[in-house]
């Protein structure tokens, strides 16, 4: 190949690295606006609503967060695990649905552990 060839070739891989890099910026900016049009400088993804739908559920009595998952896509929240009782199951739901930026909960995962009795 010429030098001139060569130039061309990694000015050309240089413009989809550019491309590449500004796609997370982009991405990043749309969450950030999102976050501030619900009051709040701070962004709001699917990694800080699964840590803190989690952590909430830890600390919440009568709702056994260790032995509860947590998956969260675009917002929507999915619980799974097992858990003692019906009313477990409906609180680990009602904590999820009160974080910021949760869009929805779905909780078809979450199942009741049958009962000795």
């Amino acid at each position: 190949m010429s030098k001139r060839a060569n130039a061309n070739w990694l000015v050309a891989l240089m413009g989809m690295a550019v491309l590449v890099a500004s796609v997370p910026m982009t991405v990043s900016a749309q969450t950030a606006v999102e976050a501030e049009e619900e009051g709040s400088a701070q962004p709001v993804n699917d990694t800080w609503i699964t840590t803190k739908v989690k952590a909430d559920l830890m600390a919440t009595s009568d709702v056994p967060g260790t032995t509860i998952d947590v998956d969260t896509v675009n917002g929507s929240v999915k619980l799974s695990g097992t858990v003692a009782s019906k009313s477990e199951a409906d609180k680990a739901v009602a904590v999820a649905k009160k974080i910021k930026g949760v869009k929805a909960v779905d909780a078809s995962a979450l199942t009741v552990a049958k009962s000795g009795k």
